[in-house]
């Protein structure tokens, strides 16, 4: 089969489409033929050299994917040959074909196209594992949600709207606040020419968003300790602008703050297997009704991934770019 790989760690010049032997299910395992695959930012730090796969995991790129199920394993029940599925995978994704558990994949609902589908395990999983799950966001409450039109923003923005709460997001360009304003959120910041603090309090009337989540790490974090709330929880997922710097963490005690971080990808499939039923309980209704769909950016083939990758890496994307098998 063909499949990804970085020959090093640098830019998109060192991803290449090699052959790979056709990889064989486990007795709880399932091959799927992709169809799709999503490209994230993990995927981006990876090739970097600063993201390497979690041990026993592929180090074909790739976290997410879509497509139909070829075979099974000796103890599969959940899914058959011919189902369409979509997968959180800790590696494989940009490949012909791909190893899933079980237990981490989800069926794909009639009337969402492999590409939504391929866009779906990787944002949704993250995003309702932090934002709902550990930070606990309730309806009514304010959250505050950094970068709104990439792929976990947009994805952030719909679900927090759709479980009725009010959306306060930064962005960087008047296209993508308006691609956001399109997503429901209630008060937009491009962040290049105005406070997000500043208008986070003045949306929520001085008191702070309840719930931040940021991606950006160091240059937000005291930031974020101004913007959120009383008894407010921000959840760390990323750090783009670094994990070290000079902070006051006088506000986690003064303010009774909860900082919250987590990453998904290390997690054991038995943890990710109960995202995933939360998932299909929770969330997947709102999919099939395209109440909270995945945003798609762009389209690229599975050889043109280099420029898959060069459109992450210029940073003007509005949801996610995925690639085609």
């Amino acid at each position: 089969m063909k499949a990804v790989v970085a020959s090093g760690a640098g830019g998109p010049e060192i991803l290449d489409l090699v052959d790979r032997p056709t990889p064989e299910p486990g007795p709880t395992e399932i091959r799927v033929k992709v169809a799709a695959a999503g490209v994230n930012r993990p995927d981006v730090v990876q090739r970097q050299g600063n993201y390497p796969p979690p041990p026993g995991a592929s180090d074909v790129l790739g976290l997410e994917l879509a497509g139909i199920v070829e075979s099974t394993g000796a103890n599969v029940t959940r899914f058959q040959p011919g189902d369409r599925v979509m997968a959180l995978v800790a590696g494989g994704g940009y490949a012909e074909f791909a190893i899933v558990d079980q237990t981490n994949a989800l069926p794909v609902p009639d009337g969402i196209s492999m590409v939504e589908a391929a866009a779906f395990p990787e944002t949704y999983f993250t995003v309702w594992s932090n934002l709902f799950e550990r930070a606990g966001l309730a309806a009514g409450e304010t959250v505050l949600i950094h970068g709104g039109t990439s792929g976990i923003g947009t994805t952030a923005i719909q679900l927090a709207k759709c479980f009725s709460a009010k959306v306060i997001t930064t962005v960087g360009s008047a296209e993508k606040a308006q691609a956001a304003v399109g997503l429901g959120a209630d008060r937009v910041v491009i962040y290049k020419t105005e406070d997000f603090v500043a208008a986070t309090l003045e949306a929520t009337e001085g008191r702070g968003a309840d719930v931040v989540l940021d991606m950006v790490g160091a240059d937000y974090l005291q930031r974020n300790f101004d913007a959120v709330a009383v008894d407010g929880r921000i959840a760390q997922i990323a750090f783009l602008s670094g994990s070290k710097g000079s902070f006051d963490l006088r506000p986690i005690l003064v303010k009774r703050l909860a900082l919250i971080g987590s990453t998904l990808r290390a997690r054991p499939v038995s943890m990710k297997a109960e995202l995933a039923a939360e998932l299909e309980q929770h969330v997947l209704p709102l999919l099939r009704e395209r109440k909270a769909i995945p945003v798609i950016d762009s389209t690229f083939a599975l050889h043109d991934v280099r420029a898959a990758h060069a459109r992450m890496d210029k940073g003007a994307h509005i949801g996610k770019i995925v690639l085609t098998v």
